[in-house]
């Protein structure tokens, strides 16, 4: 599959928040960092943290977080995208995987995650104000840790790390079916 990372070689570099890839998958503007995220109607998603797919919802950087990353990230794909249930339980896997890795190595309070959706895609993606790049490490049989990006490497079409003025943005991308 072209346009996979194998570590950090091949990165692809940050884009300016005004590039038309950026636009297509609208991602907001630089104004974007000071305005708050929209808000879902609470009926929207399972928890009152807000909608992802309007907007990034900040969550704090503990471990509890992840099973609200994933109630999430599962109510969008399958309640409001109606997605196939593999491709959300696999989406689920690589967000908890994202949201595991900027708690565990950020040191950030918060971190955000976003779901982007356009024709034949989702683009999920999980913020923080580190600047630290994730590394794609090689994983053996037997390793208890450290499978993290190895799942998204694998369970993912593209993923990459975009540097922000402040963090980074991880993120990954499925195809889908439109329907």
């Amino acid at each position: 599959m072209m346009g996979r990372m194998a570590g950090l070689e091949g990165m692809e570099q940050p884009r300016p928040r005004s590039d038309p890839a950026a636009a297509r998958w609208g991602i907001p503007g630089p104004d974007a960092d000071s305005a708050p995220a929209p808000r879902a109607p609470a009926f929207a998603a399972p928890d009152p943290v807000g909608d992802p797919a309007l907007g990034e919802v900040r969550l704090p950087s503990r471990p509890q977080s992840a099973g609200i990353a994933r109630r999430l990230t599962a109510a969008v794909l399958l309640g409001q995208w109606a997605l196939t249930p593999q491709l959300a339980e696999q989406a689920v896997l690589l967000v908890s995987e994202l949201v595991g890795n900027a708690v565990r190595h950020t040191g950030a309070r918060t971190f955000g995650l976003r779901m982007l959706r356009r024709r034949g895609w989702i683009r999920i993606e999980v913020r923080d104000p580190s600047r630290g790049l994730p590394c794609l490490m090689p994983v053996q049989e037997m390793d208890l840790s450290g499978r993290g990006l190895f799942l998204v490497d694998k369970l993912s079409d593209r993923w990459g790390v975009d540097l922000l003025p402040r963090g980074k943005s991880t993120w990954f991308e499925m195809r889908i079916a439109d329907r």
